[in-house]
């Protein structure tokens, strides 16, 4: 008998795509034993049948109801809204589309988000086990979990303070802290918390995360739940197919010289401001440096005014890009899907943090991994955390972090290159993520 999984992601692109790699790579690993039903908002439908290839689309069946905002619009606007709007008006819907696959087939597990508080209720009133898949860094998970040791701890008014207390988590300063931890009354912390507090009632815990890069977070979490929890990192689509096809972009990457290149890409939802974003392209210009970025802005004369020095594109596909040998350095916002992608593709950082978890994931890779520079403390400790990073000081570091010539940058490349062979070591067979998804199909399957 098939083993039937519905999966359920929050509704955003660094929580979809990593739930969707999960479900593949639980499909190749069981070897057709199960079925999976990937329920997602309207919004993602295109999406998900853009990277559902032809291999999975039997096994991977997708459903969608409406979403809980009329346009991404609204979202970018109002995201205190849309985060709320997703822990209320989500839930509904998705017990009817339960209701609707029960008529047909038995579900015999649900994964969710963990970031979907609804979920343990669904499938405690359905009598489902239930799994929830954490898509950010497991020290980020022991930073929200111990919120309440940083309130007692300490007040928010010097960011320099150091905190050395949570447990699992290299110190750090107040500022490196998740952005909204700030926001003491915020509607958007106390929902997180409020996720975060019901995994206690889940069967497993899934993070998309590397044991190697996260040991110590790892093992405080293993100890702080009786459940098993599973590292089955990098959920990234390293096993997909990788040639070319004649994309504008990749051809261009191809006439570079190796390590030239500079990739950069702010995420695909929180943005900068528009005055900083004109003095990033206006300072990648003038570093000299040759780049390739991800600009989904309107101002089509910014970029007019600025294309001889590299090539702007909509979008692109990430992981390749990050895998070309002309490839370089990487300016991200340091979203975890970026980090995975960039560990695994042995390319150093120039962290731009912008919001909640990018944050601390910046500090992780700097000062603990020792993969990246952080581009905003290159211009001193007095800089408030909303300054605008000018075109001037923007060039100059880009320039630096690109230089292959200097000490600083063939150490920090040849870190890059280390963590690349750790991250790749770990879905190999006897790879310690390989092995953690096979014992958790492993246990799934042996409890149906």
């Amino acid at each position: 008998m098939v083993y039937h999984i519905v999966a359920v992601p929050y509704p955003g692109r660094g929580h979809v795509n990593p739930m969707m790699n999960l479900c593949k790579s639980l499909l190749i690993s069981s070897r057709n034993q199960i079925l999976i039903t990937f329920v997602v908002t309207q919004e993602w439908q295109t999406l998900i049948n853009k990277n559902t290839n032809h291999a999975h689309a039997d096994s991977i069946r997708i459903c969608t109801f409406p979403n809980v905002l009329p346009s991404e619009e609204v979202r970018g606007n109002d995201f205190p809204g849309f985060y709320e709007a997703v822990m209320t008006k989500m839930e509904e819907p998705f017990e009817a589309v339960i209701d609707e696959i029960n008529g047909n087939v038995n579900v015999d597990l649900i994964i969710a988000d963990t970031e979907l508080l609804w979920a343990r209720a669904v499938a405690t009133r359905r009598l489902l086990p239930l799994a929830l898949l954490w898509t950010a860094s497991a020290s980020v998970f022991s930073m929200f979990l111990h919120h309440q040791l940083f309130l007692e701890n300490h007040s928010f008014g010097n960011g320099e303070k150091r905190v050395d207390y949570i447990p699992g988590v290299s110190p750090l300063r107040i500022s490196d802290l998740p952005s909204i931890f700030h926001d003491k009354n915020g509607k958007v912390l106390q929902l997180y918390l409020q996720c975060i507090s019901k995994v206690q009632y889940a069967k497993y815990l899934l993070f998309n995360s590397i044991y190697e890069i996260e040991p110590n977070a790892i093992d405080t979490l293993k100890s702080k739940y009786s459940f098993p929890l599973y590292t089955i990192g990098p959920l990234i689509p390293f096993y997909e197919a990788t040639n070319n096809e004649h994309i504008n972009y990749m051809q261009w990457l191809d006439s570079q010289p190796k390590g030239s290149v500079l990739y950069i890409s702010l995420g695909s939802y929180l943005s900068i401001s528009k005055e900083q974003m004109e003095e990033l392209v206006v300072g990648l210009c003038d570093s000299g440096v040759r780049f390739l970025m991800v600009y989904r802005g309107p101002n089509k004369t910014l970029l007019s005014q600025n294309s001889n020095s590299g090539l702007f594109v909509p979008w692109c596909d990430q992981l390749r890009v990050l895998s070309h040998n002309s490839i370089g350095g990487f300016l991200s916002h340091c979203g975890w899907n970026s980090v995975l992608e960039a560990m695994f593709c042995g390319v150093p950082v120039l962290t731009f943090p912008i919001s909640i978890d990018q944050v601390p994931n910046s500090k992780q890779i700097v000062e603990d991994l020792k993969v990246g520079v952080k581009m905003k403390e290159r211009l001193g400790t007095n800089n408030k955390e909303n300054d605008v990073v000018m075109r001037k000081e923007i060039a100059r570091i880009v320039k630096g972090f690109m230089d292959f010539e200097s000490r600083e940058g063939r150490e920090l490349r040849e870190r890059a290159n280390k963590v690349r062979e750790v991250c790749r070591n770990t879905i190999v067979e006897g790879g310690s993520s390989l092995q953690n998804l096979n014992a958790f199909l492993e246990d799934i399957l042996q409890s149906n």
